[in-house]
């Protein structure tokens, strides 16, 4: 029988996150067009709260498509018959009331819960608990606007729950310190000023589970060195002339796939083991790391989503270990079934 797949795309803050997702979400659709197993179907949500149910996520679906209110919304989800829904949003409320919604509904998701994805877009929540498991973690503090910190520089300076790099900066004079504080503050809530771990290298681990274990896959290596020690906004998304949104950091100058028989490789599945488990993710999660000069890796930040675009971190991980979208999206319906996720609906 074949399942009924919505994904919930856009964004309920501003059009650069519902452009990512758009993104992001159009490419997992083409992916895995033309698979029997699955009824592929879009809900779309703006940046003004309006949903949309479209054919399509170019520019004329999404024009010719009814707006509707959220009632209007839950409504219609309720009598879709909706089998599982993949979540492809990226701003703070996608990735967190928008999933608990679905959780109220009783319409399950794959990929992370609402607590989960909260603590891991809050850079200092997350520090504190892998931390607390035993992974190493660079010295840090939070900072309002216009508080000193009282760490030894080099520092780098980064918004506490901010992604895509956004107000990231490298601090090596005293001077330059306020500026970067405030320039995180902007972005975010607070800042967050960590000690800077020296190069070193720079890698993503993902994990994805299969038949209840953490299967750690290829790490992807990010081109750092003296020239630019630390990754910037513009090592990772950009707009072409006539304003589309691409991926910078697929450029094979910048990212690569680390041979498994690496020295550093087990050391970070080691420690991204202890990262999953600390945060309670489930299906998938992702990891970034330091390495320092003796080979030691300090985690960064968790980043614990996929798109199932084959574009994204853990699908281009999984595609080295020999695992391809589609089995990837499957292998996460699978342990979503064998969670029994209960059905809160009195019918479908």
């Amino acid at each position: 029988m074949r399942r009924t797949v919505l994904h919930l795309v856009g964004s309920a803050v501003d059009e650069f996150h519902a452009d990512l997702s758009r993104l992001y979400a159009g490419a997992c659709l083409t992916a895995l067009a033309g698979d029997e197993r699955y009824d592929m179907r879009v809900a779309y949500v703006s940046p003004d709260g309006s949903w949309r149910f479209p054919d399509g996520l170019d520019a004329d679906s999404l024009a010719s498509a009814t707006p509707m209110t959220l009632a209007e919304a839950i409504s219609h989800l309720q009598a879709a018959s909706v089998d599982v829904v993949v979540p492809q949003m990226f701003c703070l409320p996608g990735m967190t009331a928008y999933r608990a919604l679905f959780d109220v509904l009783g319409i399950p998701y794959v990929g992370n819960p609402p607590e989960v994805m909260a603590i891991a877009a809050d850079k200092a929540k997350a520090r504190a608990i892998v931390a607390a498991a035993g992974v190493a973690v660079p010295a840090g503090e939070v900072l309002a606007a216009g508080e000193r910190s009282t760490l030894a520089l080099p520092v780098v300076v980064k918004p506490v729950d901010a992604d895509n790099s956004a107000g990231v900066t490298l601090v090596r004079k005293a001077g330059e310190l306020d500026a970067a504080v405030d320039l995180a503050s902007a972005h975010g809530r607070a800042a967050l000023v960590e000690s800077y771990v020296e190069l070193g290298r720079e890698v993503r681990c993902g994990i994805v589970v299969k038949d209840g274990e953490l299967v750690c896959l290829p790490l992807e290596e990010y081109a750092v060195g003296a020239a630019k020690p630390v990754r910037l906004g513009d090592d990772k998304l950009d707009r072409t002339a006539d304003g589309e949104l691409y991926l910078v950091a697929k450029d094979a100058a910048r990212a690569w796939i680390v041979p498994t028989d690496d020295p550093i490789t087990e050391r970070v599945w080691e420690a991204a083991r202890q990262c999953h488990v600390a945060l309670g993710c489930r299906h998938y999660s992702l990891f970034d790391f330091r390495i320092d000069p003796d080979g030691r890796p300090w985690f960064l930040e968790a980043g614990p989503y996929c798109s199932f675009a084959p574009t994204s971190v853990i699908a281009v991980m999984a595609a080295a270990a020999g695992m391809d979208v589609a089995e990837l999206f499957a292998t996460a319906l699978i342990e979503l079934d064998d969670e029994g996720t209960p059905c809160l609906r009195s019918s479908r």
